[in-house]
């Protein structure tokens, strides 16, 4: 089952068992995200196609929530894997997108944190087996088989026959010659000897350094496991203390452990595998209130194939089509089965009741054949209270009709992909807002805007817009001076189409401005829970930040544009970049 299941640590696939039984999380990639590190894991089930990225600031937390899913997909997938026919498959799916709503209710949608706990001991783990196995692996040198010395030669005396024996010199010769052939015996044994000891010798340092280099071996790698085990248990309680942390956080209400909690509510539930698994939370702690931005399936991911029918003329099985009508009631009632289960989920989970009202925009990502590119467009959003949701029948509810009832709003054909502008409740007692300063009456033809001072330049702003969206009955306010630090201003557009919270921010600049600048106003965007940002400079933007901001909520006015927005309300100035340079040297 491992190897259906891939962990993906910033372009490093592992082992799914290693990872869920390990708490090193190596070379995590992290993204910057309101100037905190956002750690971020990629995995994947190669059968079921499904692909999901779980991030947290904790990495602890962040491999719980990973490891979570994991489980999820191997019961799915061994579900799924006992299925066999194409009827069986289209049977399937047409359970899986009829009962959306109804699956979850037989499930119990708040968090057991102890489940999020790390609960494997080391030698579970694929890292002790995998040291284990070195060791048992390591073979020890076997002591080598020295040669044996020859035996040493021993002098016998020569044999002397009779005559030879009555004659003295003869028989001295012969002793003599018996002498000299023994003592070259002896000279030969002890050269051969000296050169097996010499033989034996090397082999047996040889030995001894190969047992001195195993001996070392086997104790680096038992030095190596108990590191590793020491390391383990360590990171295994901080793990779990990091989930105590977070359970107490939750319990005091917590604004971020609300998110996370939530975070990991919407990723247990599990949706037909060519769904998208994407959303953002945001939490309104005074108002007790979660955002929802939900990425829900376009039209073209939904199966169109609604049963098989076997021909026997032609032996074999023919497809069965939904017509247009039927699919279209059909992608309809996906839709608000999606959001609707969203909402219980998260209600059901909120065991604390931090939550009063939940308000969830739904978006596809589809072809804009107008374009011929892809864009994400808000179809359906809906408000809804805690009290009020309680109090309806899930199991009896018509999904589309309870839309309805709980004035969502919608496109008026979902499969058409036609953008509604999102349900938004807008605090205008923003704590950063402060009085407005009248700087526009100042500015004049002479009046170089680049080298006006950042806070006048925010001013000069705001009573722009100010004027612009007036024409429609809206307002601007102007946030605490930041100096480039954040929201400049914010404008609230009544128009039922194109309104909403629109963030302002200005750069009063003389160089290019770059495209973190763009990413960071996006950012604010999405927590700000605003429809559209819009951002100001004296200069120009560089081609990355144009490439950014394509198909977002985002517009970018250059110098140019801000002289002639200016220029449509009756004021003129001018914009030298160059003078602006040399007078601040």
């Amino acid at each position: 089952m491992s190897k259906e299941i891939s962990i993906n640590i910033n372009g490093v696939i592992t082992d799914v068992e290693e990872f869920k039984k390990s708490i090193y999380l190596k070379n995590l990639s992290y993204f910057n995200r309101n100037y905190e590190h956002i750690f971020q894991i990629e995995a994947k089930h190669k059968s079921l196609g499904l692909s999901q990225t779980f991030k947290d600031k904790d990495p602890h937390i962040l491999q719980s929530k990973v490891q979570r899913a994991v489980d999820k997909w191997v019961i799915l997938w061994n579900k799924r894997f006992t299925e066999t026919s194409l009827t069986d498959k289209i049977k399937r799916q047409k359970i899986e997108l009829e009962k959306i709503l109804t699956q979850t209710l037989e499930i119990y949608d708040a968090i057991e944190w102890e489940s999020l706990k790390n609960k494997y001991d080391f030698k579970e783990t694929s890292i002790y087996q995998n040291l284990q196995n070195e060791i048992n692996n390591l073979i020890p040198p076997i002591k080598p088989k020295i040669e044996s010395l020859p035996q040493k030669p021993e002098f016998n005396d020569p044999k002397i026959s009779f005559l030879s024996s009555l004659i003295a010199s003869k028989k001295t010769n012969i002793v003599a010659k018996a002498k000299e052939e023994f003592n070259q015996l002896v000279n030969n044994w002890e050269v051969e000897c000296k050169k097996i000891e010499l033989k034996n010798s090397y082999i047996l340092d040889g030995f001894e350094i190969e047992k001195k280099m195993y001996e070392q071996k086997k104790a680096e790698l038992y030095e190596k496991l108990k590191t590793e085990e020491d390391t383990y248990n360590k990171e295994k309680q901080i793990t779990n203390n990091k989930v105590d942390k977070l359970k107490n956080d939750y319990d005091t209400k917590d604004t971020y452990a609300i998110e996370q909690y939530c975070e990991i509510v919407l990723n247990n539930s599990i949706y037909p595998d060519y769904f998208p698994k994407e959303f953002e939370i945001e939490y309104t702690k005074e108002a007790k209130t979660l955002f929802i931005e939900y990425s829900l399936p376009e039209p073209l991911s939904i199966p169109k194939v609604k049963d098989v029918k076997f021909v026997n003329s032609k032996n074999q099985a023919t497809e069965i089509f939904y017509t247009e009508n039927e699919f279209t009631k059909l992608y309809e009632n996906i839709i608000y089965q999606i959001i609707l289960r969203t909402v219980h989920e998260v209600f059901e989970a909120d065991v604390i009741n931090a939550i009063e009202s939940i308000n969830i925009n739904g978006w596809v990502n589809s072809l804009d054949k107008a374009t011929g590119k892809f864009s994400n467009k808000c179809i359906a959003s809906l408000n809804t209270t805690k009290v009020e949701f309680l109090k309806l029948d899930l199991q009896q509810i018509d999904a589309t009709l309870c839309f309805k009832n709980l004035k969502g709003i919608s496109a008026s054909k979902l499969s058409s992909i036609t953008p509604i502008a999102p349900i938004a409740f807008i605090n205008k007692e923003d704590k950063r807002f402060i009085l407005s300063k009248d700087v526009l009456d100042q500015v004049n033809q002479g009046t170089n805007l680049a080298e006006m001072s950042w806070e006048d330049f925010e001013h000069l702003i705001r009573e722009l817009f100010e004027k612009e969206f007036s024409i429609n009955g809206g307002e601007v306010k102007v946030t605490q001076a930041s100096k480039d630090g954040g929201v400049d201003a914010i404008a609230f557009d009544p128009d039922p189409i194109r309104g909403g919270k629109i963030v302002i921010q200005a750069k009063r600049y003389t160089n290019t401005v770059g495209v973190s600048a763009v990413r960071d106003l996006y950012g604010t965007v999405m927590n700000e829970g605003a429809t559209k940002g819009i951002l100001v400079t004296t200069s120009n933007y560089g081609p990355d930040a144009y490439e950014f901001a394509k198909n977002k909520p985002i517009t970018l006015l250059t110098g140019n544009n801000l002289l002639s927005l200016l220029e449509k309300h009756g004021q003129k100035a001018r914009i030298n970049l160059e003078e602006a340079r040399k007078n601040r040297i």
